[in-house]
């Protein structure tokens, strides 16, 4: 997927409602397992993913990533 056609289809959805989702959906240890990053496999919590995510962009674009691909499967 491009690059702009992956933020168009995030524009005005923040990183807060993305976590939020994910949360409610899969819970902490399943977002854990399908996506690898440490923020959601030790000690998670919304306040620590969400900072470590706001200031690590490859981390973000995964987590978009996969933000997209639920939201496509789930239609």
């Amino acid at each position: 997927m491009s690059e702009l056609k992956h933020k168009g289809l995030l524009h005005g959805v923040t990183l807060k409602m993305i976590l939020i989702d994910l949360e409610a959906w899969y819970g902490w240890v399943e977002l854990g397992e399908k996506v690898d990053i440490r923020c959601f496999t030790n000690n998670p919590s919304m306040t620590s993913s969400l900072k470590f995510l706001r200031k690590t962009p490859w981390a973000r674009k995964q987590v978009e990533y996969f933000y997209l691909k639920a939201l496509t499967s789930r239609k």
